[in-house]
């Protein structure tokens, strides 16, 4: 097991991972932010869903997710159709400009890739893919985590018994 220190480390440096997500947040055309960027992605993985569907997928409020889906229809990425199953609910589906934008993002996040990598070895990057891959599955499912730890830290806090509360004393800095 990693020592204590290590663990403080790579929390430094995940918290630094938010610059490089806004560095490559700059590469998105200004009419697709990266919520939107998201639900095209998630609607390119996953196929036509409800919006429901969409929303706990992206971990937000259904309101939010509306917003994010009426910006993607506006510009003709995605459409809504009833859906065959229950007439009242539509179903969210990438039209071929949802599926060209996503092309073109692809497209600029693989070159500002190979820019910014573009002194690392092959065996590097794939060593980085792999890392981030099995981080992600050491974390399992994190939305369904998270909403169980928001509910135990509150439990937590309400509590007198400091013995059996979190220490966050450590937390890094964002960014």
């Amino acid at each position: 097991m990693a020592a204590h220190s290590r663990y403080e480390e790579l929390a430094r440096q995940l918290s630094a991972i938010g610059a490089v997500k806004r560095e490559m947040g700059r590469l998105l055309p200004q009419d697709c932010p990266p919520a939107s960027a998201a639900v095209l992605t998630l609607l390119d993985r996953h196929g036509e869903m409800r919006m429901s569907q969409l929303a706990e997928l992206m971990a937000i409020d259904m309101s939010v997710t509306s917003r994010h889906v009426a910006h993607v229809c506006e510009r003709g990425w995605i459409e809504r159709e009833p859906d065959p199953a229950d007439k009242r609910s539509r179903l969210l589906r990438l039209t071929p400009s949802g599926t060209e934008m996503l092309q073109e993002l692809s497209t600029r996040y693989t070159a500002a890739l190979a820019r910014y990598l573009g002194d690392w070895s092959d065996d590097d990057v794939g060593l980085l893919n792999e890392l981030l891959a099995r981080l992600r599955t050491s974390f399992g499912d994190c939305r369904t985590r998270a909403h169980h730890d928001f509910n135990t830290r509150n439990d937590l806090s309400t509590r007198n018994d400091l013995s059996t509360r979190n220490d966050f004393s450590t937390r890094t800095p964002a960014g």
